[in-house]
């Protein structure tokens, strides 16, 4: 069982441009879809489409279209109830693959809610073999959430807790990897821009951008452990095209996929946290684990809007995976 946590859940519309986006003209879209969204909800949908037990926690009222999406998906989820609509967030993808997002805020979530919330999580993920702690943190809450949550976890299942991965972005991805060692995640889900900054938090010597860390894996590969080192278990890495980089105190690895015609961008980093986790689920090594990450991620890549892929869809074998010096 894996148990995500979307504390600001979204319904993700996407609008497909006949040509590149131009500002300030009128363009008429080629078409126009909607899935429930948020970056743990989009893990949960992966991992129903690929036949894995999953469970999504969220706020939202019962008629919300976000929650009225996941029934309608058949993934499995567990709601807060709260009185506010969920927000919109909408992705505009051009013919190369190009995509231009504007995310909505979300509602605020009281102190009551909140803990209400963590509380449903921690019900919830009783047995759980990964909880996934994903996505921005709506107004009201503080960015050191995902830090709080993960000591709860592992303070209620007294040395059985699942494993925590965290896939979020500035002030709550930062927040996540500054504090004591119960708070840090076992798996850390970055992407360059974020691994840059990060590295940069924890000390690395070398300052790199997220365009220089897509180009070089060994200094993605450097950054990356300058950030285990810091206390997190691992760090998943995606490098858009370039591939991903997964690095552990015991290795660190590169993994690549040969070209696709990118679709759409959206979700494809949540898909390859998706597929990283089904691949750990199965007892797969660290790198099998990668190369299922990577697998998904350009199969994501490659379909409309924030379709997820199923397993049969993606293409491991592709993937090349090369091990790398992390020093």
């Amino acid at each position: 069982m894996i148990v995500t946590l979307t504390a600001n859940p979204s319904l993700d519309r996407t609008v497909a441009l006949p040509s590149p986006l131009l500002r300030g003209e009128v363009q008429r879209a080629v078409s126009v879809s909607q899935e429930s969204g948020g970056k743990g909800v989009n893990v949960s949908r992966a991992l129903v489409a690929s036949g894995l037990e999953t469970v999504a926690v969220l706020p939202g009222g019962d008629s919300d279209p976000v929650l009225a999406g996941l029934r309608d998906g058949g993934v499995p989820y567990a709601a807060l109830p709260i009185h506010e609509p969920l927000r919109t967030n909408v992705a505009l993808t051009e013919p190369d693959g190009v995509t231009t997002k504007i995310n909505e805020p979300g509602p605020v979530l009281s102190d009551g809610q909140q803990e209400a919330l963590i509380g449903l999580l921690l019900e919830r993920s009783r047995g759980a073999s990964w909880v996934v702690l994903a996505g921005s943190l709506p107004p009201g809450v503080p960015a050191d959430f995902y830090a709080t949550v993960t000591r709860r976890l592992r303070s209620m299942n007294d040395g059985a807790a699942p494993r925590i991965a965290v896939d979020s972005s500035g002030a709550p991805l930062a927040a996540a990897v500054s504090g004591d060692a119960a708070g840090m995640p076992d798996l850390l889900k970055p992407n360059a821009e974020e691994l840059a900054e990060l590295a940069a938090a924890a000390g690395f010597a070398t300052a790199s951008t997220a365009d220089e860390l897509e180009a070089d894996p060994e200094a993605a590969a450097a950054a990356a452990a300058a950030v285990v080192r810091s206390g997190v278990g691992a760090v998943l890495a995606t490098l858009g095209s370039k591939g991903a980089v997964l690095v552990t105190s015991d290795g660190a690895w590169l993994a690549t996929h040969p070209p696709v015609k990118a679709v759409s961008t959206v979700g494809a980093g949540d898909s390859s946290l998706a597929g990283y986790l089904l691949a750990s689920s199965q007892g797969a090594a660290p790198a099998d684990c990668l190369r299922q990450a990577v697998a998904h991620g350009a199969a994501a890549a490659s379909l409309p809007g924030s379709t997820v892929p199923a397993v049969h869809q993606t293409t491991p074998d592709a993937v090349t995976i090369t091990a790398l010096r992390k020093d």
